[in-house]
């Protein structure tokens, strides 16, 4: 689509005070969120955080970061799972650094929601919002599957990451606690969509389904698609429909905050407000006009 459409980086005039109008004049809103969001949240995947729960890791194996230290070929499966049991832990369960999410909720929770997202970190239901308006398409560090996968179930994982956790020496978890799918006995993975090997549980399917029925119930009214730190990974499943719907439906307005990278393609550029700046400063500023 960016190829055939022009694509604008837009910062609207007044952006905060018009979007804050744009909210209240809503029938309903369609949240969009990206891993721009948790950033802003404080979900940092490098630097001091970093360094804090993978001192180890780091001198032993030189990782840059967080998310290069999960492709690295680990020799074992033990010292693999004591680095991704670590990772789960403090990027699912651990809470974020800033009330980014919480803040956002304050926003809408008065609305008519929902919430479609690639974010896995479970931010959203913590917060407060409700999981019948969350639809997380890429998956939950929550979660594990069958790596094969030999049925589609997903596991919570919550009481076996922390076993990993406080039994773990020497960057390896003890052998028995190797998760391991109870239907084939092959390795579990995380349930996070990598490849055609996703398992793409019933709740899955039945939260697509509730997302779909929002907008088909809200195409005529005032709707408001509001995307917050969608990047270009995967812009077909947030930004691109978002452009779309905004295009074709006669009442529909795309709102878009992203740091300096907040843009909108040019069908719409009279339908949609454009705000340049940090998430979470924009939020406190939104709150304060409601």
């Amino acid at each position: 689509m960016s190829e055939r459409i022009r694509v604008y980086k837009v910062n609207t005039e007044n952006g905060v005070e018009v979007l804050s109008e744009a909210i209240k004049k809503a029938d309903a809103i369609v949240i969009g969120a990206g891993a721009g969001l948790s950033t802003s949240a404080g979900f940092i995947y490098s630097g001091e955080r970093f360094e804090r729960y993978f001192s180890d890791f780091i001198e032993r194996y030189h990782f840059a970061d967080m998310y290069s230290g999960g492709f690295y070929p680990f020799e074992t499966p033990e010292e693999m799972w004591a680095y991704w049991s670590r990772y789960i832990y403090i990027n699912r369960y651990m809470d974020a650094p800033k009330q980014t999410y919480n803040k956002l909720y304050d926003l809408v929770k008065d609305k008519d929601y929902f919430v479609l997202t690639t974010n896995v970190d479970h931010c959203f239901q913590k917060a407060g919002f409700n999981k019948d308006r969350l639809f997380y398409t890429q998956g939950d560090y929550g979660l594990f599957q069958c790596s094969e996968p030999c049925h589609q179930t997903t596991y919570d994982n919550e009481e076996i990451v922390e076993k990993m956790i406080m039994e773990q020496k020497d960057m390896k978890i003890p052998s028995e606690l190797i998760p391991r799918c109870p239907v084939c006995g092959k390795p579990m993975t995380m349930n996070l969509r990598a490849d055609d090997t996703f398992v793409q549980d019933e709740g899955w399917y039945e939260a697509r389904s509730r997302y779909y029925d929002f907008l088909n119930t809200h195409s005529e009214q005032n709707i408001l698609f509001l995307e917050l730190g969608v990047g270009a990974n995967t812009p077909v499943i947030i930004k691109y429909p978002f452009w779309q719907m905004t295009n074709e439906w006669p009442h529909a307005t795309y709102a878009c905050i992203n740091y300096n990278e907040a843009i909108t393609p040019e069908m719409i550029v009279e339908k949609s407000i454009c705000i340049n700046d940090d998430i979470d400063a924009v939020l406190d500023q939104l709150l304060a006009l409601q």
